[in-house]
C-alpha cells in the first residue's frame, strides 16, 4: 500500500503539468537573457549599464504585480486569472522579440513581467487547494522544478540560442509554449468559485509598487554613479522607503489589505518568509554575477558561460524531491539548515576565484551549491503554509512569492553596485570599456577583474549565512503530522492504494 502522504493522485499530477509548464516560462525569463547582455549592448548601441534594465525591469514588473494576484484569485477565479496571465505573458515575449530598441525592449519585458508574475503565485494557490497541506513539500517539490531550475537552465538555454541563432529567439521560443500552456489550463484546471465582494486595495498599491521600484531602481543608480552621491540616488532610496513603510501601516489597518500583513503574526510564516526572501537575494544574485564572470573574466562563449551554469542545476535535481519528503515526515528544520549551510559551502569556493581558476573545481562548487539550493528552497516554501488556513493560502501565496521576487531584485541590483564599485575602484581607467568588450585585458588586469568578483561573491556568502539563522528556528514536525494536531485542513484525499 502507497500512503496518501507519497502518493499523488492523476488530477493533481495533470494540474501540476500545466502550472510548471507556464511556470517554467516565466522564471526562465529572469536570467535567459543574463548571457545577451553583451550582445544587446552592442546590437543596440547602449551600455552594459543601460540594457542591465533588460533584466531588472522584468524582475520589477514581476514583484510589481505579484500583489495584485491574491485579489484576482478572490474576484474572478484563479483559472481565469492564470489564464490571462499566459495571455500576456505570450504577447509580452512575442513584442519583446521584435523590439527595435533598448527602450522598446525594456517597455516590451516590463509588460511580459506583468503577465509572468502572476503565472507562479496563481499555479501555487492552484496547487495548494488541489493537494492540501499534507502533502505541501511535495507539491512544493514539483513547483520547485522551474523555480530552481529554471534561473540555471535560463543562460544554458539562453547562451545556445546567442551562439546559433538571433537573440530575437530568447523570447519567441516562449510563443508556441505558451500556447499549449494556455491551451492545457483551459481544459485541465479545476474552476474555482469568484467572489466579486472583495475589494482592490488601491491605495496600498498605490504604495507599494512605486516604493519597490523606486528602492532598485536607487541601487542600480548607485552601480551606474559608482556611489551614494547624487540627488537621484538618495531620493529614490528615501522616497521608495517611506512608501513602502507606509504600506505597511496602511496594510495593518485596511479591511482587505494588498498583503495581509497579519499573517507575519505567525512565528513560523514570518522564519520562513524572511529565509525566502534570503535564499531569492543569493539565487538570483549570484546567477546574475556568475555569466558575467566567465564572459567578462574568462573570454568565454555565450554557450559555454551558460553551460557553466548547469551543475547547479543537477544538484537541485538530485536534493529537491528528497528534501520535500523529509520536510513532510520530519518538520523543515531537519532539512532547511543543512541545506543553507552547503549553499553557504558551495558559494564560499567563489569568493576566491581568480582569473585562472579550474572549472573543474568551480563547477563542482556550482554542484555542492545546487545541492545545498534544492534541499532549502521547496522545504522553507511547504513550511510557510503550517499553520495557515484554506483562506489564507491566496494571501500567503502572494506575500511569499513577492519576497521572493523583491529580494531576487535587490540581489541583483546590490551585487551590481558592489561589482561595479570594485572594478572602477581597481580599474579606474578602463574598468566599464573592458566590461563593454571594446579593449582587451592584459593578464594583471583581468586578475583585478577576478579579485572584484570574488568580492562580490563574498555578499552571496554573507547572505547565505544569515538565512541560517531563520533556518534553526522552523518546525520540528512534519507538515503530515501537523494534520492531525490543531492546524486546519486546507483539503484532503481519500486513501488510495496501487
Amino acid at each position: 500500500m502507497v500512503s496518501k502522504s507519497t502518493r499523488l493522485e492523476p488530477e493533481i499530477i495533470r494540474v501540476g503539468v500545466v502550472i510548471v509548464l507556464g511556470a517554467i516560462m516565466s522564471i526562465l525569463d529572469t536570467t535567459i537573457v543574463a548571457v545577451a547582455l553583451h550582445t544587446l549592448s552592442h546590437d543596440f548601441h547602449v551600455d552594459v549599464a543601460t540594457i542591465q534594465w533588460v533584466t531588472t525591469g522584468y524582475l520589477l514588473a514581476l514583484a510589481v504585480v505579484i500583489p495584485v494576484s491574491g485579489w484576482a484569485i478572490h474576484r474572478i477565479g484563479a483559472k481565469t486569472v492564470y489564464m490571462v496571465s499566459l495571455v500576456l505573458f505570450v504577447a509580452g515575449s512575442a513584442l519583446s522579440g521584435l523590439a527595435w530598441s533598448a527602450a522598446s525592449l525594456i517597455l516590451f519585458r516590463v509588460l511580459q513581467g506583468l503577465g509572468g508574475g502572476m503565472i507562479l503565485p496563481v499555479g501555487q494557490s492552484i496547487m495548494a487547494r488541489t493537494a492540501g497541506p499534507q502533502r505541501m513539500g511535495q507539491v512544493m517539490g514539483i513547483i520547485g522544478v522551474p523555480q530552481l531550475l529554471g534561473p540555471i537552465l535560463g543562460p544554458v538555454i539562453g547562451g545556445v540560442i546567442i551562439s546559433n541563432t538571433s537573440w530575437r529567439w530568447i523570447f519567441f521560443v516562449n510563443v508556441p509554449i505558451g500556447l499549449i500552456a494556455l491551451g492545457l489550463a483551459r481544459r485541465s484546471l479545476p474552476k474555482t468559485p469568484a467572489d466579486r465582494g472583495h475589494r482592490f486595495d488601491l491605495l496600498g498599491f498605490a504604495l507599494l509598487s512605486p516604493g519597490l521600484a523606486l528602492i532598485v531602481y536607487g541601487l542600480a543608480e548607485v552601480g551606474t554613479r559608482g556611489g551614494f552621491h547624487g540627488a537621484a540616488v538618495w531620493d529614490s532610496l528615501i522616497t521608495g522607503l517611506v512608501l513602502c513603510v507606509l504600506f505597511v501601516f496602511r496594510s495593518l489597518r485596511a479591511p482587505e489589505p494588498l498583503i495581509d500583513m497579519k499573517l507575519f503574526r505567525d512565528r513560523t510564516f514570518s522564519l520562513a518568509s524572511t529565509g525566502i526572501f534570503l535564499v531569492g537575494a543569493t539565487l538570483y544574485g549570484t546567477m546574475f554575477l556568475l555569466p558575467l564572470y566567465y564572459q567578462i573574466v574568462r573570454g568565454d562563449s555565450a554557450w559555454l558561460a551558460g553551460l557553466m551554469m548547469a551543475p547547479q542545476g543537477v544538484g537541485a535535481a538530485l536534493s529537491m524531491r528528497t528534501g520535500g519528503l523529509m520536510a513532510d515526515r520530519r518538520g523543515p528544520r531537519s532539512v532547511v539548515p543543512y541545506g543553507v549551510l552547503i549553499l553557504a559551502i558551495g558559494t564560499f569556493f567563489y569568493t576566491q576565484v581568480t582569473a585562472t581558476s579550474n572549472y573543474w573545481l568551480l563547477g563542482s562548487a556550482l554542484f555542492i551549491r545546487g545541492l545545498g539550493m534544492g534541499a532549502t528552497m521547496m522545504p522553507t516554501f511547504a513550511a510557510s503554509y503550517y499553520n495557515l488556513t484554506h483562506e489564507d493560502v491566496p494571501k500567503a501565496t502572494s506575500a511569499t512569492n513577492i519576497l521572493r521576487q523583491v529580494g531576487g531584485s535587490l540581489g541583483v541590483a546590490v551585487f551590481a553596485v558592489v561589482l561595479q564599485t570594485q572594478i572602477t575602484h581597481r580599474l579606474p581607467a578602463i574598468g566599464l570599456a573592458i566590461q563593454a568588450g571594446k579593449i582587451h585585458a592584459n593578464p594583471s588586469q583581468l586578475q583585478a577583474l577576478a579579485a572584484s568578483f570574488a568580492h562580490s561573491f563574498w555578499w552571496s556568502f554573507a547572505i547565505s549565512l544569515v538565512a541560517f539563522i531563520p533556518a534553526v528556528f522552523l518546525p520540528n514536525r512534519g507538515l503530515a503530522a501537523q494534520r492531525s494536531g490543531s492546524a486546519p485542513v486546507v483539503h484532503s484525499q481519500p486513501e488510495s492504494t496501487p
